[in-house]
């Protein structure tokens, strides 16, 4: 395994496996990564013929006052975890090389980016923008066959896959199940933060999520949410938000409507920011 900072060094190392129609797969990370990221990594190793994983702490996705600085690293441990698992190559680069003096480009997805996360009274669509544009740059850097991301995020998921089609990129797109622990709460770098008390709280977040999933089978969407904001109350829990949308296309739901529905919420419980989903299967003739 080897490690790159530079867009030339990584071009470089992956000329011959071009050349030779070598399927390329990348796993985009922030670092410190969980089992969820294995999960990633593992898919990636098993469908393609070389793997690249992205070591990048984004800071144009954070905003002002978030956790920029707070965010766990620690590439010598990410580095080991990752040759355990047969990557190839990490892309590590350093921030002034991806946003150089007078960097002024950014790559928007409007519509897909208001709502959940990126609603102006959270996180905002600028968020999403610096997702999509740091995506962009790896993509164009890259140029991988398969790229892979986690169903934990699955707004970033459904807009990187816009993006992808909108911009008539060559690359399959891979969402994996949300991996979780023992306790049922989803795998976050964030988890760090997380005291004992608190994690006890955070595991309300799937049993609420399950709980919704199993109203929702009913037919009433408004009494799967109303049971999962009980669950999450009785936990003392306060969502930012939780809100069931097209698991498609993000538009809003008052009732299930024959297609797929996202119930994703989003909770702060002591200095972590936790957010998780499930996807309802469309429900016929309920």
């Amino acid at each position: 395994m080897r490690t790159v900072r530079d867009k030339q060094a990584l071009r470089a190392a992956l000329t011959e496996a071009r050349r030779a129609q070598r399927t390329i797969g990348l796993v985009p990370t922030m670092g410190y990564l969980h089992e969820g990221h294995l999960s990633l990594l593992r898919a990636a190793r098993r469908e393609c013929d070389l793997v690249v994983m992205s070591l990048f702490v984004n800071p144009t996705q954070f905003r002002p006052g978030e956790d920029l600085d707070a965010y766990p690293r620690d590439e010598d441990r990410d580095a080991a975890l990752a040759d355990a698992e047969g990557v190839d190559l990490i892309y590590a680069p350093p921030a002034d090389l991806v946003y150089p003096e007078g960097f002024s480009t950014f790559v928007e997805v409007p519509g897909l980016t208001d709502v959940l996360c990126g609603d102006p009274q959270r996180r905002g669509a600028e968020h999403f923008r610096g997702v999509t544009t740091v995506v962009t740059k790896l993509f164009n850097t890259v140029a991988p066959d398969v790229a892979y991301f986690g169903q934990k995020d699955a707004q970033q998921a459904i807009v990187i896959r816009r993006m992808t089609a909108d911009l008539d990129y060559p690359i399959r797109i891979e969402v994996l199940p949300t991996v979780r622990e023992s306790d049922g709460v989803a795998m976050s770098s964030r988890n760090a933060y997380l005291s004992e008390a608190e994690r006890a709280r955070a595991a309300a977040i799937p049993r609420a999520l399950a709980l919704a999933e199993r109203t929702a089978r009913s037919g009433d969407l408004e009494a799967a949410l109303a049971a999962a904001r009980g669950e999450l109350e009785a936990a003392g829990v306060e969502p930012e938000y939780l809100e069931a949308r097209d698991a498609e296309d993000l538009s809003a739901l008052a009732a299930m409507n024959g297609r797929p529905v996202l119930v994703a919420v989003a909770a702060r419980i002591g200095d972590a920011r936790l957010i998780d989903n499930v996807v309802i299967p469309a429900l016929i003739n309920p």
